[in-house]
């Protein structure tokens, strides 16, 4: 890929194109044309299919890497996420033992509450840890992803914030930090509650989230089964666990008013992919269908890196500087996620301001670069400059201001 830069070029520059230009026309105007390969392979198809629509009432598929949606529907939606809800409560307990507030070793108390509202006597599903007894918050955290267990999570939320109301603030504060923009919590464990809701695409950006910031924890949520006590083993509710060696996460959910809810995610080669359905009709059918989507992802998209942090992929002209030049890179890889096969049709342009003057930071934003595909922006990030550029002497300044000066409109 080459750039295309958006400020004007110098009459020498364009006239050093269009000698070069036609030096290249020249030279393939009399080079022959190769002939026709009797077996020539079929051209490839560049039109994606439409990705197979779940039912329910939305859904998404994300590229991990990028945060790219490649389909949904409604996933801005308001709706109830159920037990999805408990891979927020994983990942604010992950980040508070990332924080040095808990610890995986501490025991946590399965309280009267914890118990009285999220154990067997309920309908919702439960871990089993004995009433006012303690268990490792490790354990507890694999009886929440693994089991679903509401009193695990009730429990898990009062050791991290001495209760669980206090814990759902520190859910809210951590939802807006990873710009969950249409979700609110009001408890730990998803059970039907006013004012507790989320979206498709906002349950996408927090899965996104947990396996990038909690990878340990994130962990859990693969394991098939898991045994409290003397109670049966109980098996992990993600059916596609056991259909679909690529997949290790996330979550299921299921009450009346949510209906069936899955956020499941699978890695195949370097590219990962999340997806998310909501409002299912059943236990097969959002496993189905979120297989579905997983696979129309990882056959009809790629994910490349474009450019990496450090490396510079323009330089620009600089004014009143000990150097003419500065480098111009990106603060974070650039990455994006293409059709298969439209790699070469991206096509890059950089937007800078027509006279860059010194001093110049390393690292100081200057500009954006923005890659399109059949015009449409797919990917940009600001650029930055690669290497300080100093202040120059006395004179390079009053030279560089009277060039300025005529080369202004």
């Amino acid at each position: 890929m080459k750039f295309r830069f958006t400020p004007k070029s110098s009459p020498v520059r364009l006239a050093t194109i269009a000698l070069v230009t036609a030096a290249f026309g020249l030279a393939f105007a009399q080079t022959p044309a190769p002939a026709p390969s009797p077996a020539a392979p079929a051209p490839a198809i560049t039109e994606i299919p439409p990705a197979p629509v779940p039912a329910g009432k939305a859904w998404v598929i994300m590229d991990y890497t990028t945060g790219q949606v490649l389909a949904g529907e409604n996933y801005n939606e308001r709706l109830e996420p159920a037990s999805i809800t408990k891979v927020m409560t994983s990942y604010v307990v992950a980040a508070e033992i990332a924080n040095g507030k808990v610890k995986r070793d501490d025991p946590v108390m399965m309280s009267e509450r914890a118990w009285r509202e999220g154990g067997a006597a309920t309908d919702g599903s439960y871990s089993g840890f004995p009433v006012n007894q303690t268990a490792p918050l490790e354990a507890m955290e694999k009886g929440m992803a693994v089991q679903s267990g509401n009193d695990a999570a009730i429990a898990l939320a009062e050791h991290v914030a001495g209760s669980e109301e206090a814990f759902a603030s520190l859910m809210n504060a951590y939802a807006e930090r990873l710009g969950m923009k249409d979700s609110h919590f009001v408890n730990a464990h998803g059970l039907s509650a006013p004012e507790h809701y989320s979206t498709a695409y906002d349950l996408a950006l927090l899965g996104r989230a947990m396996i990038r910031d909690y990878p340990e924890t994130y962990a859990y949520n693969k394991i098939k089964e898991f045994k409290v006590g003397a109670m049966n083993p109980q098996p992990n509710r993600n059916l596609l666990l056991w259909r679909d060696p690529s997949v290790d996460g996330i979550k299921t959910g299921h009450h009346s008013g949510a209906g069936y809810c899955l956020m499941s995610s699978a890695q195949r080669g370097d590219q990962r992919l999340i997806a998310v359905v909501m409002g299912s009709t059943s236990e097969k059918q959002r496993a189905s269908d979120s297989l579905a989507l997983l696979n129309w992802g990882f056959r009809f998209y790629e994910t490349h890196r474009l450019y990496d942090v450090g490396t510079a992929i323009a330089t620009q002209r600089v004014w009143k500087g000990k150097s003419k030049q500065v480098q111009l890179g990106v603060a974070t890889p650039l990455l994006v996620s293409v059709p298969r096969d439209r790699y070469d049709a991206l096509k890059p342009a950089m937007e800078v301001p027509k006279q860059l003057v010194a001093p110049i930071t390393k690292g100081q934003a200057l500009g954006m670069v923005k890659v399109t595909l059949d015009g449409k922006v797919v990917a940009e990030a600001p650029l930055v400059a690669v290497d300080a550029v100093e202040e120059g002497g006395f004179f390079r300044r009053l030279w560089d201001a009277f060039w300025m000066w005529w080369d202004s409109d």
